[in-house]
């Protein structure tokens, strides 16, 4: 898979355009499923939210099904042990992007391993994964207990189809628990790389090199290290 880690979404022209050229063609050229599973963990996230997300229906926000895709699906993952397996995997093969909105990283990990979908996802290599939050972090090593929502006193470890975690979120506005010292306790915890990005920043990976795409703030953090490394104006690094 070729994977474009978000916080916010696809919120700016650059994020977009990192978007369109790991697709190879144009987003109204390409087929979409859309997977809410996330938010059903989150004890922020209702059914309302779900809707919201998965309609395009709050224009306060930057969603992923209205950016002109060609058709959009809804993949609940939740649903898939009660469906043909073959059935749903051809739904699968035949998408040319999986968008993962966020809410509840673990639960989602969870999900994706009872449905059977983390079977599915190296055969799709010329698949498109889009994450939003809990949707990127779902794929890194280990999400950090401050984002552990769904069972407080659980396990942090995620699918670590990347060698970097993520914090989501950075600095955002009235949210006290985001900001960039918070950040940087976090990854003291997780033991191993990380980035701290905001919602105008994603993370693009081909081929397990990534590359920061931003017109935002970002952190690239690190343990082992005795400093960070602050939104440079490129940023490129193989895992």
């Amino acid at each position: 898979m070729k994977l474009l880690l978000t916080s916010g979404g696809v919120t700016n022209p650059a994020i977009r355009e990192a978007l369109i050229d790991l697709l190879g063609r144009p987003i109204e050229e390409c087929d979409a499923l859309f997977i809410p599973t996330a938010q059903w963990g989150q004890p922020m996230c209702s059914p309302q939210s779900v809707w919201r997300s998965s309609a395009d229906g709050d224009p306060s926000e930057t969603g992923l099904v209205g950016l002109g895709w060609r058709s959009v699906g809804i993949l609940e993952l939740t649903a898939l042990p009660t469906i043909d397996e073959a059935r749903w995997r051809d739904w699968v093969r035949n998408a040319d992007v999986l968008l993962v909105d966020g809410g509840e990283a673990i639960y989602l990990v969870e999900w994706i391993r009872r449905s059977g979908l983390g079977d599915v996802l190296p055969s799709l290599t010329d698949t498109v994964w889009v994450g939003v939050s809990a949707g990127s972090m779902a794929l890194t090593p280990r999400v950090g207990s401050a984002f552990l929502d769904w069972r407080p006193d659980g396990d942090d470890r995620a699918l670590g189809l990347v060698d970097f975690s993520i914090f989501p979120h950075l600095d955002y506005p009235g949210w006290s628990e985001n900001t960039t010292e918070s950040a940087r306790r976090w990854a003291t915890g997780i033991d191993g790389p990380a980035y701290a990005i905001d919602d105008d920043t994603a993370i693009a990976v081909v081929n397990g090199t990534a590359r920061v795409v931003s017109e935002g703030h970002w952190e690239q953090l690190d343990p082992s290290l005795d400093e960070v490394n602050p939104s440079p104006e490129a940023s490129e690094t193989s895992f």
